[in-house]
């Protein structure tokens, strides 16, 4: 087991690979001390001002390895809360990796996969919702995920989550109150206006931990399903939105045995374009098992776009959509009419999304379709990107604020209710790691990397 008060840890915080710049990150109490064993400079990190940037060189005595810079950070006054040093040299493999060798000969340890960011939470610079927001931030499929992650590490959840507790409080305080004048049958607070504060509080508990799903797609990217019977001309249209050629087009039914995915942006959002198999009786084996991976694939995707060829008629595909709408209640089901070049466009209504994926007629008003479909499912995020974890606490807390409320409608003692009250409150710890144990950390970390 790793020691995060006594190790001192260093790894590369830039991505590795050929590039201008990267940059080591040294974090520990014998920061300063290993990086003055092969650091020559102007100053050593022992030295240096706080927050300050030396130039020198780094080498094994007389052995220069690169000129680098040394960014000097002292505790507290660091990301970790910790002594910080960053050494910033030039990029590729080979320099990088000769500096981490010698930071790791003279005592340092290579940092766990996350391991900077956990340093922080335990010595709390940051909480527990503006840690995933720095993995939001990293893994941000979208702009507007960015922006929201970086509000979100700011403390824009950290607030909205500080005012539910403080209404909660208020409550129990007040419940409390009066069971210290219980005998004197005094109430502080007429029960109706009781009732108006926790219903304001579920209200927004359930409103943030109904915005996962909404936060799910501008951390991950939006998946949009193209399905239909043989030949729609699926691929086709797969390729016109991508704007290259990714999937083989032919007139021969069932071409598509497997699916392709393939993202792109639309207007700043991540887009998970798939392109299925084609659906029919059939019976080839293979084919059958593309049929099958299509199924999987549309029941986790965020929108369905349901291809219809119009040469077999306008409603030729509405039994799949109907089907599919039936199955996929919460997903937007689309109807998509495909090869309108070959046929007389007056059959059209207003109503109708229609393309030509040969010419390319109506790709652009397709694109901004779904625009406008993530646009509606993301409506929910401002500044917070719910995830799992968190939407699964809220809801629980959510739960126990309906159990107050029924029971202040059932006339329950002050003491029954002030549990479910209390509970809450160590939950909201929980979500913002006041409270914590490490194998909620380690998930959390888990989709950290190296160097962060």
């Amino acid at each position: 087991m790793h020691d995060v008060k006594t190790d001192t840890i260093c790894a590369l915080a830039t991505p590795p690979g050929v590039a201008g710049l990267a940059v080591v990150r040294v974090s520990g109490p014998r920061a300063f001390e290993l990086c003055d064993l092969n650091f020559h400079g102007s100053a050593s990190a022992s030295s240096a001002a706080d927050h300050s940037i030396t130039f020198g060189w780094w080498g094994v005595g007389d052995e220069r390895i690169d000129s680098v810079t040394l960014m000097v950070y002292r505790s507290p006054r660091s990301y970790t809360g910790e002594d910080v040093v960053e050494i910033g040299c030039h990029g590729g493999v080979f320099i990088s990796d000769k500096i981490i060798d010698c930071l790791l000969n003279s005592g340092a340890r290579l940092a766990d996969p996350g391991e900077f960011t956990r340093r922080a939470f335990l010595n709390r610079k940051l909480d527990l919702v503006q840690v995933e927001a720095v993995a939001d931030i990293i893994h941000a499929a979208s702009e507007r995920g960015a922006q929201t992650a970086a509000r979100q590490l700011a403390g824009g959840f950290t607030k909205r989550l500080e005012s539910f507790r403080t209404g909660l409080l208020e409550v129990l305080g007040l419940l409390e109150l009066e069971l210290d004048f219980s005998e004197e049958d005094v109430e502080f607070v007429p029960r109706h206006q009781l009732r108006e504060q926790l219903h304001a509080i579920l209200h927004e508990v359930l409103l943030t931990a109904g915005s996962a799903h909404g936060a799910s797609v501008l951390r991950s990217g939006f998946h949009v399903a193209v399905v239909g019977y043989p030949n729609a001309g699926k691929s086709s249209l797969f390729n016109a939105l991508l704007l290259r050629n990714r999937a083989i087009v032919s007139d021969r039914p069932g071409t598509t045995r497997d699916y392709l995915a393939e993202s792109l942006l639309i207007d700043g959002y991540a887009v998970h374009l798939i392109d299925t198999a084609g659906i029919r009786d059939t019976d080839d084996t293979i084919e059958l098992e593309g049929i099958a991976i299509t199924e999987s694939v549309v029941k986790q995707a965020d929108m369905v776009l349901v291809l219809n060829d119009v040469t077999e008629g306008l409603h030729h595909s509405d039994a799949l959509k109907e089907d599919l709408e039936i199955r996929l209640s919460s997903t937007p089901v689309l109807l998509v009419q495909n090869k309108i070049d070959c046929i007389d466009t007056g059959s059209l209504s207003n109503g109708d999304l229609w393309c030509s994926a040969r010419t390319g007629e109506g790709i652009e008003a397709l694109r901004q379709r779904i625009v406008t479909s993530i646009r509606a499912q993301t409506s929910g995020v401002q500044d917070v990107l719910v995830n799992d974890r968190q939407a699964k606490l809220l809801r629980v807390i959510a739960d126990n604020i309906s159990s107050v409320l029924h029971g202040l409608e059932s006339k329950a003692s002050n003491d029954e209710l002030a549990v479910d009250l209390r509970l809450s409150i160590r939950i909201l710890g929980e979500i913002t790691g006041e409270t914590w144990n490490p194998d909620v950390l380690d998930t959390v970390f888990s989709r950290f990397c190296i160097g962060k």
